[in-house]
């Protein structure tokens, strides 16, 4: 899976957490800047661990790598 084809599917994903639509979500805009509250960071970590069949609690998962999507996806991208 590509980079681009990560930051797709996690703006899809953010998108039906944050009831946005997935044009909405650039992957250059920090994650708080949207708006996300912490109950909406919780389901887009569990998003992520299903989508991408990752255990983040036991990867190196810093609060950098969770700062933006683009951020998330060269995380996630590095994983796989």
């Amino acid at each position: 899976m590509t980079k681009e084809e990560i930051e797709d599917k996690l703006r899809q994903g953010i998108a039906s957490i944050t009831s946005r639509d997935k044009s909405s979500i650039a992957v250059e805009t920090p994650l708080h800047e949207m708006g996300i509250d912490s109950l909406s960071f919780v389901e887009i970590l569990v998003f992520i661990e299903k989508s991408f069949n990752l255990r983040l609690i036991e990867l190196d998962l810093t609060k950098k790598d969770l700062e933006t999507v683009d951020a998330l996806a060269s995380f996630i991208a590095g994983k796989l």
